[in-house]
């Protein structure tokens, strides 16, 4: 009994059946299949915006530092507002917002 079913014949052919199979091993099952190199462009993508951000971020501390030691009025408020000094006369009263927790 004979299959009615009949393969072409360049399915039967080895080089065929062979890429065939190096393409799939490769695609899904290598090391470096594009699942994996997905995943890794995207991550360059992200540490290439941090980056970014970074670098404006810096160029800006810069900017505040020199700013800073040239302005002894600024030096003064600078300390004051982030790290709460105070002339040993003074009294200091930090309000907390409720709102903001």
């Amino acid at each position: 009994m004979k299959s009615s079913i009949k393969i072409p014949p360049i399915f039967k052919k080895f080089y065929f059946i062979t890429a065939c199979c190096f393409l799939i091993w490769m695609l899904f099952f290598d090391s470096n299949d594009l699942l994996s190199q997905f995943k890794l462009r995207k991550r360059k993508n992200e540490l290439a915006n941090e980056k970014e951000f970074y670098l404006k971020r810096i160029n800006e501390v810069k900017e505040e530092r020199k700013a800073l030691q040239n302005n002894n009025h600024l030096l003064e408020k600078f300390a004051r507002e982030k790290y709460l000094m105070k002339k040993p006369s003074e009294d200091i009263y930090v309000i907390e917002d409720e709102n903001q927790k």
